[in-house]
């Protein structure tokens, strides 16, 4: 009964609130598969089983950063006459677990989990899988953006066309998107999160940004985006504005970006207040040092509920040698570029500005792998031949893959200093670099510490059968 009222429930909205005769009709995107991750510390491809974008190393963010005076286009709204309102003008999200008392830290806050879209096919992971109750959030990604600026169905057929076990052909809404509204019908807690663009799907967002029309239309097919298949808000992955990503931007998406959260905002604020609900706005933010400074912080964090900051692909098979992917610090001698690691990315968002409990710190649930590397220092800080082995593409390993087919076999090693553990095989000359349990639960209680406002997990698939990643982030 559950099943019917919710999908029906949906169907309502999109009749209601958007006027579509035809509730599926959102166009398809430019890949049949929307493969995309969540690239964070210098804009280097994430995992990836979607279309062939990982083929190629992207650019690092080492370039100069541009000023903060990027010149604002002569057509731009009236929205980027009057300063940003401050970082607490618009109020907190509905889904959010209390912040940690005066006696301490006793709660890692919000617990968003990634889930991409693409993890139905080869991954053979679908949304009744996730372990629902242990979250506050999900992240559907990713929503791709159309050649006129709109939100529209990234993967048709495993959005809202699959059938599952009590399906039928005549279901209003079908596919993982149907699966996430039984979800949260059967976990009241939990909100879920339409995620827009990301590195395969943000070529888009710097034309669609340029004008206040183009803003506005956007929000708007965003908003009816998330109405129409009962998500609960919207996170924006632009990456990135300007530079460092896979696609090159313009100076004047600096400030283009924020005037674009801004529209978004606003229009997320009227539907809110015709249907009595606060819709949450989120983004998926760099950690590498030149792109966070191509972003306007903190007048972006006023109109967001919170910053989910990427913070890992600090290091991978594009760096000149091996190194960690999410080190907590940078270790004086490596080669390791500065500021490349969590503590140095929170503290940039903090001393920028952004109040702590709207940053959500990213944890990743997978390893990057270089070959060719040499025995000194166990591998580790040595020059490489390029991608190790994979899980679903070169140098990406999850971690149920390295759990049962690496640490078994290899010598696990910890560096005291980045505070995170590597196998190397002197045999295949490989190393791994990786989060475990024990550098996890280090990142969760940086967290509470520091009173963030949450761990992010890139992504949920990648975890083993027994949750043992999610677990150690409690």
């Amino acid at each position: 009964m559950i099943h019917l009222q919710m999908r029906a429930a949906a169907m309502l909205a999109l009749l209601l609130a958007v006027g579509c005769d035809d509730p599926l009709g959102a166009g398809v995107g430019d890949a049949a598969i929307g493969g995309d991750a969540a690239p964070g510390g210098d804009g280097a491809p994430a995992p990836d089983d979607g279309p062939p974008d990982d083929a190629a190393p992207a650019p690092d963010d080492a370039a100069p950063a541009p000023g903060d005076g990027a010149p604002v286009p002569d057509d731009a709204a009236p929205d980027d006459a009057a300063p940003a309102p401050g970082p607490d003008a618009y109020p907190p999200d509905d889904g959010a677990p209390p912040r940690p008392d005066a006696g301490g830290p006793t709660t890692t806050g919000r617990m968003v989990g990634y889930f991409p879209g693409w993890a139905v096919y080869a991954r053979d992971f679908h949304v009744p899988e996730i372990p629902a109750d242990r979250l506050t959030h999900i992240n559907y990604a990713f929503a791709n953006i159309s050649a006129a600026g709109e939100c529209e169905l990234g993967d048709a057929y495993a959005d809202t066309e699959r059938l599952y076990p009590g399906d039928t052909w005549d279901e209003p809404l079908r596919g993982s998107f149907g699966q996430l509204l039984e979800l949260k019908a059967a976990h009241p807690q939990l909100r879920t999160l339409i995620s827009v663009g990301g590195w395969t799907w943000s070529e888009r967002f710097s034309a669609l940004a340029r004008t206040a029309e183009g803003r506005e239309r956007f929000a708007r097919s965003c908003a009816d985006f998330m109405e129409r298949y009962g998500f609960d808000g919207i996170d924006v992955d632009w990456e990135y504005p300007v530079s460092g990503g896979l696609y090159q931007g313009a100076a004047e998406d600096r400030h283009n970006y924020t005037l674009l959260l801004q529209a978004m905002r606003r229009e997320l604020e009227a539907r809110g207040a015709d249907d009595g609900r606060h819709y949450l706005l989120t983004i998926a933010a760099p950690a590498g040092p030149a792109i966070i400074a191509n972003l306007e912080v903190p007048a972006i964090a006023a109109p967001l509920d919170w910053i989910n900051v990427m913070t890992y692909d600090f290091m991978g098979a594009w760096s000149d040698r091996t190194g960690f992917n999410a080190p907590m610090r940078t270790t004086a001698g490596s080669g390791e570029p500065a500021g490349f690691a969590v503590t140095d990315a929170v503290d940039a968002y903090l001393e920028a500005g952004v109040p702590a409990d709207k940053l959500v710190l990213g944890v990743p649930f997978y390893g990057r792998s270089f070959q060719g590397v040499g025995p000194t220092d166990e591998g580790v800080f040595q020059p490489h031949t390029g991608a190790g082995p994979g899980t679903w593409e070169a140098g990406v390993l999850d971690w149920e893959d390295i759990a049962a087919n690496y640490l078994p076999r290899l010598t696990r090693r910890f560096s005291a200093n980045a505070q995170s553990p590597w196998l190397y095989d002197p045999t295949a000359r490989v190393l791994i670099s990786y989060d475990d349990p024990e550098s996890l639960a280090i990142k969760a209680r940086f967290a509470r510490e520091r009173g963030l406002g949450g761990l992010m997990i890139w992504e949920m698939s990648a975890d083993d059968d027994d949750h043992t990643l999610l677990d150690a982030l409690r």
